[in-house]
């Protein structure tokens, strides 16, 4: 006889459902903000010397709880959780960055997102990019209004390959926060995003599914990218160009 979970996993319709889940998430953390927020000022620092807020611990766990109620079984991958181990793809997976953009976060600025997104098996079911202080958010299947942009947004990891890029671009911004760079090259507000040292699944992952949706062009590790599953525990470089505007004319796209 089939468990509770297994029973909801059949029932799941990863078409119609998924939506629904990714849109339970916002309302999740729309109702946990001020226990978010509260967290946001303790801070402690990994090996590679970068911050992890209690926020960031305290909203990992909460979204786990609540896919899995919703969806049974998963895999869950979370970056403050991920250790490497045995790989599967086999029914739902989950990919979450529980804070991007932390050193934002906890600096107190805005620019800070959560990203998320959903796998069955081994095949993309939908994705979240949410602002929460800026009050943006894109689930799949939105439509949106592209707008036109001269700007190239840059991640904040400096590299001498990113100083030079800088040099030739002649509109430039760097934000240290991934959700809300791909949030910008998706709605046309960056006419391109770089990341030339590169960045984690579940730092990209979410946003280049939703990247693709809605037309940009995406290379990661210099190869054009078609929607595969980035394995968790490595860096991909990516390049991402939003196709109505990527000729805008000013910067020094190669």
């Amino acid at each position: 006889m089939p468990s509770e979970n297994e029973t909801m996993q059949q029932t799941v319709d990863p078409v119609m459902d998924v939506r629904r889940v990714l849109e339970g998430v916002c309302d999740l953390i729309e109702r946990n903000r001020a226990e978010i927020e509260e967290r946001r000022y303790q801070i402690t620092w990994k090996a590679d010397g970068s911050p992890v807020t209690e926020a960031d611990t305290y909203v990992e766990p909460l979204v786990e709880a609540y896919l899995r109620q919703e969806l049974g079984s998963i895999t869950f991958v979370g970056e403050e959780t991920y250790a490497p181990g045995s790989r599967t793809l086999d029914g739902w997976t989950a990919v979450l960055d529980p804070i991007d953009g932390t050193e934002n976060f906890c600096s107190g600025l805005q620019e800070w997102g959560i990203s998320l997104t959903l796998w069955r098996d081994g095949s993309h079911a939908g994705s979240l990019l949410l602002l929460p202080e800026l009050g943006q958010r894109l689930l799949t299947g939105d439509r949106i209004t592209p707008v036109v942009s001269r700007i190239t947004g840059f991640s904040s990891s400096i590299s001498d390959e990113l100083v030079s890029e800088l040099a030739v671009t002649g509109e430039a911004r760097i934000s240290g926060c991934a959700v809300f760079n791909l949030m910008n090259v998706i709605h046309g507000s960056f006419r391109r995003f770089v990341n030339p040292v590169g960045a984690f699944s579940w730092d990209l992952l979410g946003g280049v599914m939703l990247a693709l949706e809605h037309g940009c062009l995406v290379e990661i590790d210099g190869e054009v990218y078609a929607g595969e599953y980035l394995e968790p525990g490595r860096r991909y470089r990516v390049d991402i160009r939003h196709g109505s505007n990527s000729d805008s004319g000013q910067g020094s796209i190669r």
